[in-house]
Formats: structure tokens, C-alpha cells, sequence
């Protein structure tokens, strides 16, 4: 595989794992936060931070 392709492929991952971070937190009524950006920068990470490592909100739903 080409770098470019390579690096084409990467950029559109990450920006569909940011999306789907960003819409799940809007479905589920909680707040997003950092995890769109940080999942944006680290990808398959940062979707396990938004799910594993965040505080659950205020309203007690997972």
C-alpha cells in the first residue's frame, strides 16, 4: 500500500471514529467532552477512553 493511501485511509477512520463518539454521546444524552478530539488524535484509544475512562453522567445512565 502507498503512504498516501495509507495516510488517506487513517484520516478517514479516525474522523468516522470522532462521528460516531460524537453521536453516541448525543443519543445517550451525555456530554462528549474531550473524547471527539481525542479520538480524532488516537483513534481506536480514544473511542476505549470515551467508553472506559470517563465519568458517567450526572444522571446515572451508562
Amino acid at each position: 500500500m502507498e503512504f498516501q493511501s495509507f495516510l488517506v485511509a487513517t484520516i478517514v477512520a479516525h474522523i468516522g471514529l470522532a462521528s460516531f463518539v460524537t453521536v453516541h454521546a448525543f443519543a445517550t444524552d451525555r456530554d462528549a467532552g474531550k473524547w471527539p478530539f481525542v479520538t480524532l488524535a488516537f483513534g481506536l484509544a480514544g473511542i476505549a477512553a470515551y467508553f472506559f475512562y470517563d465519568e458517567p453522567s450526572a444522571s446515572g445512565r451508562i
